[in-house]
């Protein structure tokens, strides 16, 4: 009996050292697998695999032109339907000038028109170029000599500018330049009969000092308003103009533009040759965006 009990003893002894072993070593495989799991887990998560991304793979990079880091060029024939008034005289006569449009279109033989601007951000550089020959005959009441004159005047201007960028709103634009205005302007009268026949010839050029602005105003996508101007003065007493266009954008790069223009010089120099004169009437074009 005391040696079955101390059987018995040893017996639950071993069991309880066996249980003992059997549930740590249950506890270390589950702490294994715990730490197992948790580190796939980890490697697993969506925020570390898209961190892992973004470190592999390389940042989209721009590559579109800002458009205000590139030239622009435009180009604008256009037609200016004017009559001039005023004076205008030669050789110590002078005679006052008043004729329509459809008086000056008459007498016109030929002409050139038309504005061009390159621009660069801010800086621009318009230039604004005018040429016409006017030519007419006259008959003379002489029964001897010349039977008639033939009269020719050109007139040439040309007023080139620089510009900068005062305000660069998407609804208003604001433009200050300052340049100068050339004028030419000959006359010659052909006295024309049988045998030779005299002829006359008398011109003036003059630089002048401009400076004004421009404003361009947004009515909608398709319909803006400018309005410019400039003064100055030089070789004439005085020199300005002013005008006032409504433009429609038949196309992203063509605008149709009418308005009207006034442009006055005061040209009288010491010289004999006097122009103080008036011009203004119905200005039409189309502004051609190269670039």
């Amino acid at each position: 009996m005391e040696i079955t009990s101390k059987f018995a003893l040893l017996a639950l002894a071993g069991a309880v050292s066996i249980s003992a072993l059997a549930t740590r070593a249950i506890a270390q495989k589950s702490e294994s697998a715990g730490i197992v799991t948790e580190s796939f887990a980890e490697a697993a998560s969506p925020n570390d695999a898209a961190a892992a991304e973004t470190s592999t793979t390389p940042a989209p990079q721009n590559t579109g032109t800002d458009p205000a880091d590139v030239w622009h060029f435009s180009v604008t024939p256009y037609l200016w339907f004017a009559g001039i008034h005023g004076t205008l005289g030669a050789n110590g006569h002078d005679v006052s000038l008043h004729a329509g449009f459809s008086d000056i279109f008459n007498y016109l033989n030929i002409g050139l028109m038309g504005a061009a601007e390159p621009r660069y951000k801010k800086f621009g550089a318009p230039v604004d170029f005018l040429w016409m020959k006017l030519s007419d005959d006259k008959g003379l009441p002489f029964e001897r000599g010349p039977s008639s004159i033939k009269a020719e005047i050109n007139q040439t201007m040309l007023a080139p500018k620089v510009a900068y960028r005062l305000v660069d709103g998407e609804m208003v634009k604001v433009d200050a330049n300052f340049g100068i205005r050339y004028f030419h302007l000959g006359a010659t009268l052909n006295f024309v009969g049988t045998g030779p026949q005299p002829s006359f010839y008398q011109s003036a050029n003059w630089v002048d000092y401009i400076s004004g602005a421009r404003i361009v105003g947004q009515l909608s996508p398709k319909i803006l308003i400018t309005v410019f101007g400039d003064v100055g003065a030089g070789g004439a007493d005085l020199d300005y103009q002013v005008a006032g266009v409504l433009g429609y954008k038949l196309k992203p790069s063509i605008t149709l533009q009418t308005g009207w223009r006034y442009l006055d010089v005061s040209y009288r120099p010491r010289s004999t040759f006097i122009y103080d004169t008036a011009s203004t009437g119905l200005i039409m074009g189309a502004t051609f965006h190269v670039k």
